[in-house]
């Protein structure tokens, strides 16, 4: 299972987040530096209000969302690379995980501890950045004697290897991630061997109080804290940022669904971010979802985007896989449109698929095989 790492300094909220998105109580959150030493690990559905559309068309009796692993990571401080803090451990924790959640402190609270003194959300990304980036440059020379040597024995391989570790050394100098450096197809297999740090897909979690979460989501560049995270995650990162508020859904945890939808109208927002950060998580790791529905169940299935169709009736057993034969392919939003697979066929909106169909987010597939 993939796995989104949640990143950032001290007391920036990652543990409360972490409880949020994991709906438990697993991750210690106080008021101090390193309440989080071992990585917590927590198993996430992804919110999918197709699923609710799908089992009403069908009487399904039951729904199963698709899943993912978060892991909430200790915090990092400046000079980790050096050993710092927890230094080592939280690299080494970092360099397991798949992609990386990075939370922002955007909000102002004298009663918690700020690592750096004060609330500079662009700062406190630059020192987690800076930290990264300097464990990937003393990897990638470590990286280039070796394979300097291997070379001069005559190995091809270290000459691709040494050409790409030449190109991203000064690209990584100027203080910009692997992940914003233009590379073809065969250096970007390269590159996925080389473990990178900052090769690794970010999202930015704006992490901000209760009383503004509802203006800042409506209007996240009249949050001057917000605002300055979108625009920095934009330009330095190419990435996204989305405003949560990790107390908010941490308190909604134990509560039914009837008094959830109280607390959060009466503070005037649908959600606490919480569920479009899950699903951009998840897009963020390469995930898609099919889907399956029937009178028992329906169901999201899991895949990685591009799969081709066997490979996508593996995620439901080996067996389709190897006896696939073919894919009867409907899109959910036809369906739903339609209500029925049979208004679907005669419409034309029913396909049957080989085994080079790419299948898409939000396809219903039953799936025909042989074994």
């Amino acid at each position: 299972m993939l796995k989104a790492g949640i990143v950032g300094l001290p007391n920036v909220g990652k543990s409360t987040l972490f409880n949020a998105l994991t709906k438990t109580r697993k991750a210690e959150a106080a008021n101090f530096p390193f309440c989080t030493i071992d990585p917590n690990m927590g198993v996430v559905s992804v919110p999918d209000e197709r699923l609710d559309g799908l089992a009403k068309l069908n009487s399904s009796q039951k729904t199963i969302p698709a899943a993912f692993e978060f892991v909430d990571i200790a915090g990092l401080v400046e000079g980790a690379s050096q050993g710092a803090g927890l230094g080592n451990k939280f690299l080494a924790n970092i360099r397991e995980v798949d992609a990386i959640v990075q939370v922002v402190r955007c909000f102002e609270n004298d009663d918690i501890i700020h690592e750096m003194g004060n609330v500079d959300p662009v700062r406190d990304i630059e020192v987690i950045n800076s930290e990264l980036l300097l464990a990937d440059i003393a990897a990638l020379e470590k990286r280039k004697e070796t394979r300097s040597k291997k070379l001069r024995a005559g190995d091809k391989e270290a000459k691709a290897e040494l050409d790409l570790i030449d190109k991203l050394l000064p690209h990584l100098d100027e203080g910009k991630p692997a992940t914003t450096l233009e590379l073809n197809d065969d250096e970007q297999a390269i590159l996925r061997d080389f473990f990178l740090l900052t090769a690794k897909k970010t999202i930015f979690a704006c992490n901000v109080s209760e009383d503004e979460l509802g203006e800042a989501t409506k209007n996240p560049d009249a949050h001057p804290l917000v605002s300055k995270v979108k625009q920095y995650a934009a330009e330095a990162h190419g990435a996204d940022s989305i405003v949560i508020s990790a107390r908010i859904e941490e308190e909604l945890i134990d509560l039914d669904d009837e008094d959830k939808q109280m607390f959060l109208d009466d503070l005037g927002v649908e959600d606490s971010g919480v569920s479009t950060l899950i699903s951009a998580a998840y897009y963020l790791l390469g995930l898609r979802t099919y889907l399956t529905s029937g009178e028992k169940e329906t169901r999201a299935w899991t895949i990685k985007a591009g799969d081709k169709a066997p490979r996508a009736a593996a995620a439901i057993h080996n067996d389709f896989e190897r006896g696939f034969i073919a894919a009867e392919v409907v899109h959910y939003n036809d369906l739903i449109e339609l209500g029925s697979k049979a208004a679907c066929r005669d419409a034309g909106k029913l396909r049957i698929e080989g085994k080079e169909y790419t299948v898409e987010d939000g396809d219903v597939i039953e799936f025909r095989f042989n074994v």
